[in-house]
């Protein structure tokens, strides 16, 4: 099965390896202050909750984000890290593989620490069950030996802040999501929005970029900042070398094209998945199961990397029996939608009976 990150697709909200790297950090907003574009009810409440939780003198409580990949959750908690200034601990759900693991990274976090944890909900249900009394009793219980020679030991662990990102919380369990004391939704960014962020990130990677090459960008960048700033570096590049550096709408519009990065933000395997269900399923509705065997990808790249930006844009819906595509991804493919079939054993009716 092809894999997401071998692939590389400039248009995915997923973090890529030189994303993580030097640069990129010095794009994201470093306070609350800074984070002033997007999700403005999110962070007035995250004001709120940091504000008392420092006036008390008290740990901030364990908040959970939802979204889609590349909507600023990272971010996030490395700003909650800063405002209450304590350390940051990253670590990510199937990389928590023992329990071990998390008992390590839990009895050498201080007072106050916060600990974010990517797909969270891909935590194994061993150390889940770990997790449990550490974040609500600050308590870790152990099992050392086995048999008649078990016994249990609680090491105690100082007060913290978990900060869970998840872009499918329907798949934590119950028991974890009601041990969260905040909980935020991450919504797509306005092409407005985005055309902030991205001037904010050209006067940073000290790019030039005209007003109409930045709305070219952000028109293209699927509501995420996170593949915004990608575009950015990408056209950046192709300016550089195929232009005068300048990018202007004229220059983003080529090397987009050239990336095959269309003017609604699709990229190939967008549109493989829109032909798969017309061509091969008549339009649909058709099961995700089915699509991802026919394209030969994993189910969950569907449904985390294609999917949401589809269904916001209109272009796909789901009903009780799958997939369907819309009339709006026809138009955009360039297809005619044929007329609906008329009902069983009335094929042969006159259009006009009068």
């Amino acid at each position: 099965m092809p894999d997401e990150g071998k692939r590389r697709r400039i248009v995915s909200g997923k973090a890529q390896q030189e994303e993580l790297e030097e640069e990129i950090p010095s794009l994201r907003p470093q306070s609350l202050a800074e984070y002033d574009v997007g999700q403005e009810e999110l962070i007035q409440q995250l004001r709120i909750s940091i504000a008392a939780a420092k006036e008390r003198g008290d740990v901030l409580e364990h908040i959970l984000f939802d979204g889609p990949p590349g909507l600023g959750k990272t971010t996030l908690a490395y700003i909650i890290a800063h405002e209450m200034a304590c350390n940051l601990y990253r670590a990510s759900g199937p990389a928590l593989e023992r329990a071990s693991d998390l008992v390590g990274i839990l009895t050498n976090l201080d007072r106050g620490d916060v600990l974010f944890i990517d797909e969270v909900h891909r935590l194994p249900r061993v150390v889940e069950e770990y997790l449990y009394p550490g974040m609500e009793d600050f308590r870790i219980d152990i099992v050392i030996d086995r048999g008649p020679y078990a016994k249990t030991i609680s090491l105690d662990v100082k007060p913290f802040t978990l900060v869970g990102a998840t872009t499918r919380a329907g798949m934590l369990t119950a028991a974890l999501r009601e041990r969260f004391g905040i909980f935020h939704h991450l919504d797509f960014y306005t092409e407005e929005q985005l055309e902030q962020i991205v001037k904010r990130a050209a006067n940073i990677l000290k790019v030039e970029l005209e007003p109409d090459g930045a709305q070219e960008l952000a028109r293209r960048a699927r509501g995420t900042p996170r593949i915004v700033n990608r575009l950015l570096r990408r056209v950046r590049d192709y300016a550089q070398i195929v232009g005068k550096g300048v990018i202007t709408q004229e220059m983003a519009r080529e090397a987009l094209q050239a990336m095959g990065v269309d003017e609604q933000g699709l990229d190939n395997l967008d549109r493989k998945y829109l032909h798969t269900i017309i061509d091969y399923y008549g339009g649909g509705p058709v099961g995700v199961n089915a699509v991802a065997a026919t394209l030969a990808e994993e189910t969950d790249t569907l449904e985390d990397m294609v999917e949401p930006y589809l269904l916001k844009i209109g272009f796909v819906i789901r009903t009780s029996r799958g997939r369907q595509a819309t009339q709006r991804a026809y138009e955009h493919l360039g297809i005619d939608k044929p007329a609906p079939a008329p009902p069983v054993g009335q094929e042969n009716l006159p259009l006009d009976i009068n």
